[in-house]
């Protein structure tokens, strides 16, 4: 499950992404109950990516973001107590690691569903159920 964290240089400070993964990741287990599952935890990956102020933009002008964006199998962030608790979580997390400078309101997340069937694990496409049997192995 592979999360994207996107942030405008300087919205975190140099150094403090691999907590922002470490703690996201930690958050979106907890939130879908899988914390500690030895088959989920391997599997949710992350790419960081930090661009320079002129490269992100809001309303067409420049500013300073953060976007966190998921993509998943269709089951992951289904539940309404979980979409709301993860990403206040989520929110927390940036906000707090910036020092409380980025602003919760420049702060974006969103979730992306894989069409059923479309999911990999150990190189082979697997639907909803194959990998929930795999994840309570877990």
């Amino acid at each position: 499950m592979p999360l994207t964290l996107t942030l405008t240089e300087g919205v975190l400070p140099n150094g403090t992404e691999k907590l922002a993964v470490a703690r996201i990741t930690d958050a979106m287990l907890k939130w879908h109950g899988l914390a500690g599952n030895k088959v989920m935890t391997p599997n949710v990956t992350a790419t960081v990516h930090v661009l320079p102020k002129q490269a992100t933009f809001s309303g067409g002008k420049e500013f300073s973001g953060a976007w966190v964006e998921w993509k998943v199998p269709s089951f992951a962030f289904a539940d309404r107590e979980v979409q709301k608790g993860f990403f206040a979580e989520a929110t927390d997390i940036i906000h707090d690691l910036s020092g409380g400078k980025q602003s919760k309101d420049h702060i974006y997340i969103n979730v992306v569903h894989a069409v059923e069937g479309a999911w990999n694990l150990n190189g082979e496409a697997m639907t909803n159920a194959q990998l929930g049997e795999a994840i309570a192995q877990g």
